[in-house]
């Protein structure tokens, strides 16, 4: 019998446990005939603001060796021109998951509230590794107590489950984590890249146009795998979509012992349009081999040292 993929985020159901990265499907678009939708259990929208931004100024993207450095910023329609344009069509390929964005707890509040209820939204995934700039800290999420106040107004607003992201390289993960259901949060979205910086030595110049931006690909690969374990084990009846180099099904169940209980797939992507497919057809492949009959049956099979394995 071929495994059924869908999952069970504490009463958020998708068909799959592939989750197209925040801002990586584009707006609907971009991908129309090159992604196989079917295979994806929800869509991350772009992170949206209340009002349009430019972002970051070119270039944006610089190839490393094992993975992208990227800068692009909070570029955006707006929240109501996201609403009105972006999300019917995002909402024609898959259920989506809008990430809301801001620079301070009120923008955070307004944008979930244009959202929240349209019509295709099936959660929120509240982007706290942003910069804070209300209180002038380097991110919402320096904190765990600012990280579960924002986290917290959206979720006692929203009429969908909420998910709180945090970066895999977040020092008080685990305590940042806590706060954030604690304070409301459905479930985490645990990922994103490293902070990083690359130099054209031709040009003596940066090679990205906001100098400084983040290392995403392969390379995340092992720091995503880590966060995972260590978010699960102190949440373990906490929903969390994981992220961070997957490109294949074996990556994929890599996150699923550790914990998630979905993967979200970015770089690959953008890389190959087909990399979701490829990804859940492994996953099911892994599953079929297993005898087991959902990703579900993954998590709590990881065999620590000095534990007997799955068998």
């Amino acid at each position: 019998m071929r495994p059924n993929l869908e999952v069970d985020l504490a009463g958020l159901r998708l068909r799959s446990p592939v989750v197209a990265a925040a801002g990586c499907f584009g707006t609907g678009r971009e991908h129309v005939g090159l992604v196989d939708a079917s295979v994806l259990g929800a869509v991350v929208s772009r992170s949206v603001t209340l009002a349009p931004r430019p972002g970051s100024p070119p270039p944006r993207v610089a190839e490393t060796p094992s993975g992208i450095l990227w800068s692009v910023g909070l570029q955006n329609p707006g929240a109501a021109a996201f609403v009105d344009e972006e999300l019917p069509r995002l909402a024609r390929a898959a259920p989506v998951v809008v990430s809301v964005a801001g620079g301070s707890l009120e923008e955070y509040v307004a944008v979930a509230a244009r959202v929240h209820a349209a019509p295709g939204v099936v959660a929120i995934e509240v982007a706290l590794d942003l910069p804070d700039e209300e209180l002038d800290r380097p991110s919402f999420c320096a904190r765990p107590d600012r990280a579960a106040e924002v986290a917290g107004a959206v979720a006692r607003l929203a009429h969908v489950p909420v998910f709180a992201k945090l970066p895999g390289f977040l020092p008080a993960l685990a305590e940042t984590a806590r706060a954030c259901v604690r304070a409301g949060a459905h479930g985490l979205s645990i990922g994103g890249g490293l902070p990083g910086m690359a130099v054209d030595p031709a040009r003596r110049r940066p090679a990205l146009g906001a100098v400084t931006g983040w290392v995403s690909g392969p390379a995340v690969r092992p720091l995503a795998v880590r966060a995972t374990f260590e978010v699960a084990r102190e949440l373990p009846e906490v929903p969390v979509m994981a992220g961070g180099g997957v490109s294949n099904g074996d990556e994929a169940v890599e996150l699923l012992l550790a914990g998630a209980w979905a993967v979200q797939v970015g770089t690959a992507i953008l890389v190959d349009p087909a990399a979701p497919a490829t990804v859940a057809e492994g996953i099911s492949a892994h599953l079929a081999a297993a005898g087991l009959r959902s990703p579900a049956d993954l998590r709590g099979r990881l065999a620590l040292p000095g534990e007997e394995g799955p068998g």
